[in-house]
């Protein structure tokens, strides 16, 4: 099938070449011209194991191609996908449906034949609704559906995701559009991955529930892991305790020092937003965004205490900066909070991070980013790991012991054990553990 994906950004990118690994002809769409280029000469925006040699292979042979034209796209194409950005309006925390809404106006202005509108950007209850109005007004003879298709897709494991799916969400009533989902998903029936048709609205709306429970997950085990830290327990045994029931499940639990990226910071915001705007409450993911956001300072408060209480004129080294691993993502990161608590305490920050130096630099213009990891500790008065790159998890510990100027190690991801790291001599800090 002929596909039209308008915006080239992390979501865009990833599914237009999973897409066109499918065998289906996929042409990227986005306004920035230099994007459109560097794609053109197989640069990658972003970093996502696997997706250079994806696009590289896809556009090799024809399957996958980039333009700055939206018209020529849309005319041919089967389907078009809206994968335009959605960030937290200013003011409210609102998505902002700016660019949803001007590339719908685009779209209509070039459909021809029947055309299924889908709707991958993460958006609110009744986006799709105006979608559709838009379209109906710009081009009252445009034959078309609008779909939701909601992306469920984790930064560092996308490409895995897309093709190995736990659930495929569409959203839509008309048969014909349910017709064409069907066979662009065709190729994943191997995997046989459920494929959920359901309205329209819900399928919005299960895009939002299915990331602000992640988030209360994460939430809920950091709280644990206060309460273990007051009463001596360990809060990845608990995780473990609770984890194994199948009720519960085991991902999500794990300690730290909270949730960032592109989906969860601003996917609660947006579905506090809309509760409020049907007037009714969502109390529980309203405490959520709250402890989260407290969260972050809360563990740079960790680190002053590790450091006897106070870290003016001392340097602190930082290992890791993306709010997760295999991702250069910034966004909403807990080390842009973390940094800034330290540096208003009187810090001075060194910080490394195998992806994320480039996105970082202008976001925390007074840190020193290192090439490496163990020049970055040299000198240090304390070492905070917060993000758990592989990397980091097999350090040379007495290498590291010898560089540090005091031997303080304060571990947001638990990736060591407290009772080897003090027999090695730390002074050792993890999260809920003791």
């Amino acid at each position: 099938m002929h596909i039209a994906m308008i915006g080239s950004g992390y979501v865009g990118l990833v599914s237009g070449a999973c897409l066109a690994d499918f065998g289906h002809v996929v042409t990227c769409v986005d306004k920035d011209l230099a994007k459109i280029e560097a794609l053109k000469r197989g640069e990658i925006p972003i970093f996502e194991p696997g997706l250079e040699a994806l696009v590289e292979t896809n556009a090799r042979q024809n399957r996958l191609t980039f333009t700055t034209d939206l018209a020529p796209a849309v005319v041919k194409a089967d389907a078009v996908f809206i994968a335009v950005g959605t960030p937290s309006r200013r003011g409210d925390g609102h998505a902002d449906l700016t660019y949803v809404y001007e590339a719908a106006r685009e779209i209509a202005a070039s459909l021809s034949g029947f055309t299924v509108v889908v709707t991958k950007s993460t958006v609110p209850v009744g986006t799709g609704d105006e979608v559709e109005r838009i379209i109906r007004e710009t081009n009252p003879s445009a034959e078309f559906a609008v779909v939701s298709n909601p992306e469920f897709l984790r930064e560092g494991a996308a490409i895995n995701d897309f093709k190995r799916p736990d659930r495929i969400v569409i959203g839509t009533d008309d048969m014909r559009a349910r017709e064409v989902m069907s066979e662009i998903y065709r190729p994943l029936y191997l995997n046989q991955p459920p494929i959920l048709f359901m309205g329209r609205r819900t399928s919005e709306l299960t895009k939002y529930a299915a990331n602000a429970f992640l988030a209360t997950k994460i939430t809920f085990i950091n709280e644990m892991a206060d309460l273990c830290e007051k009463t001596g327990a360990n809060v990845q045994d608990v995780a473990r305790g609770i984890g194994l029931d199948n009720r519960i499940g085991s991902k999500f639990l794990h300690a730290g020092p909270g949730y960032g990226g592109s989906c969860f910071p601003k996917d609660t915001l947006a579905l506090i937003k809309t509760a409020h705007d049907f007037d009714t409450n969502v109390r529980i993911v309203e405490t959520v965004a709250a402890v989260n956001e407290e969260r972050k300072a809360q563990m740079a408060h960790k680190v002053i205490s590790a450091c006897g209480g106070s870290v003016k004129g001392k340097v602190i080294a930082l290992l890791g900066l993306a709010f997760k691993p295999n991702t250069d993502d910034m966004r909403d990161a807990p080390s842009i909070e973390i940094v800034r608590v330290l540096e208003e305490a009187g810090a001075s920050i060194r910080a490394f991070d195998p992806e994320a130096i480039g996105q970082a630099r202008p976001i925390m213009p007074k840190v020193a980013f290192c090439e490496e990891p163990y020049g970055c500790l040299e000198g240090a008065d304390a070492l905070v790991i917060v993000t758990e790159w592989d990397a980091f998890r097999a350090l040379d510990l007495p290498r590291i012991k010898g560089a540090l100027k005091s031997p303080v190690v304060v571990d947001l991801r638990n990736i060591y054990r407290p009772e080897e790291m003090r027999k090695l001599g730390f002074a050792y800090t993890s999260v809920g553990r003791v």
